[in-house]
């Protein structure tokens, strides 16, 4: 499977996420971009329904967004906020 960074999603981009316990479809309603960085909880639109719940708007932390539909083809979401150990010091020290 293709990846895609996490900095790269845009808003209104089809997704999976797993905030529910497994996998399921979803909407970005806001870009990840905040500033010079990135939101490390996002807005989407959840299709609870296919898994009997209901389908609501919450936010979920960047690591559950899980893929993202782009061109027909699902990519993986990588990179996203607190991926990589130490990543949000480094970030921080690049801004001073």
């Amino acid at each position: 499977m293709n990846k895609i960074d996490y900095k790269d999603l845009k808003k209104n981009d089809e997704i999976t996420s797993i905030q529910l316990g497994r996998p399921i479809p979803g909407k970005l309603l806001e870009s990840p971009k905040q500033g010079k960085g990135l939101k490390k909880v996002i807005l989407i639109w959840t299709k609870g329904s296919v898994i009997g719940m209901f389908d609501e708007t919450g936010s979920v932390e960047a690591r559950q967004v899980t893929n993202v539909k782009r061109d027909n083809k699902w990519l993986e979401v990588v990179n996203f906020p607190g991926a990589i150990p130490d990543q949000d010091d480094m970030l921080a020290q690049l801004t001073k």
